[in-house]
Order: C-alpha cells, then structure tokens, then sequence
C-alpha cells in the first residue's frame, strides 16, 4: 500500500509540473482570428477622469448605401468615407463582408484626430438576382470596436 501511495504522488508531481510547461497558454474558448487586447483597449472603463480619455471615434457620412437597380453582371462599387472625431489615432485592424462577393478595401495607416478616411466596397452582381443587402464588419480600435457598413439594392436578371 506505501508503494502505491509512492506512485500516485509521483504520479501527481508529474502531471502537475507538464501541466504547467505548456508552450502555449491560449484558451481552446479563444478562437485564432481574435483581437489582440493591444488593439482594442477601452480606457474609458478604467478612468475616473473622462476628459483625459484617448478614444478613436468613426463618423461615416453614410453608413447603408442603397445601389438601387442593376444589371446582373455590373460590378457596384461604392466608398464609405468617413472622420476620425475622437482624440486619438484611428486604426482599421480588418474588414470583411458577409460574402465572398463583397470586397472591401482598406489602409492600415493610422486615421489622426480631425482626419479623414475611406473604405471601399465592390459589389459583384454576377450570379445575383432580387434583393440584396451585403454587410461590411469594420473591426478598429474604435468603442465600440466594430462596425456594420451595407450596401442594398435589386440585381435585375440579365436577359440572354
């Protein structure tokens, strides 16, 4: 019996130390494509003095584009401008749309205070008919951190 307490303490110490060697430290919760906590840091929740917060603030002119009616085939494009009114350096991190008809464009250079900036959009129509509403999701180190832009309007079917 002293010889099985023996192992299983041994046994223990073991598991215990390679639990802790581990050469990653991520969490099978956090999927790979996350943020980083460096690019979107709020820290208006943690100031007790607002005035002194550092913020990144879009204001886009427009944020829902109506295309109204196209041929199918057409490509629509269209740009979102928009001004950084906060007090601190705006930085797109991503941009992806709903489908992989959408294609947005971006810069990675930081947007300063009072400046402006623009995401553009291509829309290809082909193979589309009806309605449609395409979603843009524009991830910054904006608060809130992300975005919602969309194009709508009717794809007409091309007649052969």
């Amino acid at each position: 019996m002293k010889i099985f307490a023996t192992y299983l303490i041994a046994l223990i110490f073991v598991f215990s130390f390679s639990a802790c060697s581990r050469k990653e430290n991520k969490s099978p919760l956090i999927p790979d494509n996350a943020l980083s906590p460096d690019l979107v840091k709020n820290p208006a929740t943690g100031s007790e003095n607002k005035s002194d917060v550092k913020v990144p603030v879009f204001s886009f002119k427009k944020e829902i584009y109506d295309f109204g009616m196209v041929t199918e085939g057409q490509k629509v494009a269209y740009s979102f401008s928009f001004v950084n009114t906060g007090n601190a350096d705006l930085v797109i991190d991503n941009a992806k749309a709903s489908c992989g008809c959408t294609v947005p464009e971006f810069s990675k250079a930081p947007v300063p205070p009072g400046k402006s900036g623009v995401i553009n959009v291509v829309f290809n129509t082909e193979g589309k008919d009806g309605y449609q509403r395409k979603e843009v999701f524009v991830t910054a180190n904006t608060i809130p951190n992300s975005k919602k832009l969309i194009l709508t309007g009717t794809v007409l079917k091309k007649k052969n």
